[in-house]
C-alpha cells in the first residue's frame, strides 16, 4: 500500500499560513484484496517550515503467520519521505516547488529497491483551499533497474466537506512510471505458467474519510477506507482493485 493523500493538505497548510505547521496520523486498514486479506498500518506525517515542507509515511503489512496459521508479525514494510523546497512562497510563482523523494522497502522477502526522485510540483487550489490538486513531474532512479523513460508522473488531490457534508473528505493520488520488472501472478492471484516482463506501473489509491469523532468531541477520529487500483504493480500482472476499510487517528 502507498499513501500520498496528505500532501495536498500539507500544501494548503503551507500556502495559507495556518497555525498548525505539523500533523501526524495513524491509519489502520483491513485489506480485502483476494491476494492479501490482512491488516496494514500506516504512520504518516507532515511538517512545514519557512523553506517548504517534509512529508513521510511508513506502511507495515501484518501478514506473517506462525505454525498455527495465525498472524504473528509484519512481513512487509515500505516507506517514502519527500521534501518540497519553496523559498518563494510570497511571489507569483509560489505554487511551484522543487521536490526530492526517497522510496524503498521489503515485502515477504521481495525487496522494493531504493528509488530516488527529483522534479517539480505545481499546486492548484480553490479560493478556500477545500479543494486541492498537486501535479508532479519527477525524474526517477531505481537501483540497478532499467526504465525506458526514467520518469514518474504523480497527481495528488483532496476535497474537503464533499457534497457539502462537513467532515467528509475525498482524497488520493495516482502514480505512473516506467520500470522494467517481472510479473509472477495473474490478476486472480494465480501463478503464471511462465514469468512475464512489464515496462510500466500504475497505481492509484482514492480514499474517503468521515470525521465521525466530531459528533462526540473527539475530532481526531475518522472512519473510511480506500481502493487500491493498480496495473502491473509489484509482481502482479494486469489490473487490480483491492478495497480496504479503516480507521484514522489524527494526533
Amino acid at each position: 500500500m502507498l499513501k500520498k493523500t496528505f500532501i495536498a493538505v500539507a500544501f494548503a497548510t503551507l500556502c495559507t499560513g495556518w497555525a498548525a505547521s505539523a500533523q501526524t496520523n495513524l491509519q489502520v486498514f483491513y485489506d480485502f484484496g483476494k491476494d492479501r486479506k490482512h491488516v496494514t498500518t500506516t504512520i504518516e506525517g507532515f511538517y512545514a517550515d519557512n523553506w517548504g515542507n517534509t512529508f513521510f509515511f511508513i506502511d507495515h503489512d501484518f501478514n506473517a503467520k506462525d505454525s498455527d496459521n495465525k498472524i504473528e508479525a509484519p512481513a512487509g514494510t515500505y516507506m517514502e519521505i519527500a521534501r518540497c523546497l519553496n523559498f518563494w512562497q510570497n511571489t507569483p510563482v509560489s505554487p511551484l516547488s522543487l521536490h526530492v523523494e526517497y522510496n524503498g522497502g521489503i515485502y515477504q522477502g521481495y525487496t522494493i529497491k531504493n528509488a530516488f526522485l527529483a522534479g517539480l510540483d505545481w499546486f492548484i487550489h480553490s479560493k478556500d483551499f477545500r479543494n486541492t490538486l498537486n501535479l508532479k513531474v519527477l525524474y526517477k532512479y531505481i537501483h540497478k533497474t532499467h526504465a525506458t523513460v526514467p520518469m514518474q508522473f504523480t497527481v495528488v488531490w483532496g476535497m474537503q466537506d464533499l457534497f457539502g457534508l462537513k467532515g467528509l473528505r475525498f482524497s488520493g493520488f495516482a502514480d505512473f512510471w516506467w520500470e522494467d520488472h517481472t510479473l509472477f501472478t495473474d490478476n486472480k492471484g494465480n501463478p503464471l505458467a511462465t514469468s512475464q516482463q512489464s515496462r510500466v506501473v500504475f497505481i492509484s489509491e482514492p480514499q474517503l474519510w468521515y470525521n465521525v469523532g466530531r459528533h462526540f468531541g473527539v475530532d481526531n477520529l475518522n472512519i473510511g477506507g480506500e481502493v487500491e487500483l493498480s496495473f502491473d504493480f509489484g509482481t502482479a500482472k494486469g489490473f487490480w482493485a483491492r478495497p480496504c476499510a479503516g480507521l484514522k487517528w489524527v494526533f
